[in-house]
């Protein structure tokens, strides 16, 4: 018996990779390329970027919010810090969004949900190859995204330090593992696919970073939001990512995934 559950488990993980295989796709080539094309770019406008950073410095708060105020956009490293990541940022955690409001939505909007839970599985196992096969859709989604910027990267003949590189995009993995699991959790309660609040509330946490690196009074927001800690300016600049923000956005996916096994146990269908 223990078997034939593990293989059916597997089945249906592999299942669910196979149904988000078009969006990992799309969106891959869209933030990928995206992110690539704009390193692309930076040969064309390194003289004028570079002109630019005194008017950048003047910027005050604005700057500050972005990092333009401590980095050299006129340098492949300060543009990638202040530019080129937030793309990866904002477009990954829509991704990671997306994919965890619609794990398990999908199947009661779709009818299936009962059909799912009659199979000698258990409602444990079906979270789990849930969640992992969100996890692994959302690693090969930055693994892909990385292996582009790397490729703009060779292309230019500009390379950014590839210590803190490989830093910001742990940090962003982790990130989106965060924004994933809350949606993962608020899809449990979810009887259709809330896919638009799901964006907005990827939208709504980078805008809370911002605002609390522009308004002093509000700086606390910076636990709230998982953006503050995986911030590509701040990474680049001290070498290292926060262990206590990074802490607390680990803790925050865990006590999420649990949450979402113990509602989703007691949930009638």
């Amino acid at each position: 018996m223990q078997k034939r559950n593990g293989g059916e488990t597997m089945t249906l993980f592999l299942q669910e990779l196979k149904m988000n295989k078009r969006q990992l796709l799309a969106w891959t080539i869209c933030i990928g390329v995206c992110c690539f094309g704009c390193i692309l770019l930076f040969q064309g406008l390194e003289e004028t970027m570079g002109e630019m950073q005194d008017v950048y410095a003047q910027m005050g708060a604005f700057a500050a919010a972005f990092g333009m105020n401590r980095m050299d956009a006129g340098t492949m490293e300060g543009f990638y810090a202040t530019e080129i990541s937030l793309i990866f940022a904002v477009g990954g955690a829509m991704f990671a969004a997306m994919l965890g409001i619609c794990m398990l939505a999908k199947e009661e909007e779709g009818r299936t949900a009962d059909f799912l839970n009659t199979l000698p599985l258990g409602r444990n196992y079906i979270l789990a190859w849930k969640y992992a096969a969100m996890a692994v859709l959302i690693f090969l989604f930055n693994s892909a995204c990385l292996c582009w910027e790397l490729l703009g990267f060779i292309k230019t003949g500009h390379m950014v330090p590839l210590k803190e590189l490989l830093l910001f995009h742990g940090a962003q993995l982790l990130m989106q593992l965060e924004i994933g699991s809350l949606c993962f959790l608020a899809s449990v309660f979810c009887r259709k696919k809330q896919v638009g609040a799901a964006l907005g509330f990827a939208i709504l946490l980078y805008g809370m970073d911002l605002m609390c690196r522009i308004v002093p009074d509000i700086e606390r927001l910076k636990y709230v939001t998982p953006y503050y800690f995986s911030n590509a300016a701040d990474i680049f600049i001290n070498g290292s990512v926060d262990g206590k923000m990074a802490g607390i956005s680990a803790a925050v996916t865990v006590v999420c995934t649990v949450a979402a096994i113990v509602f989703y146990k007691r949930k009638d269908f």
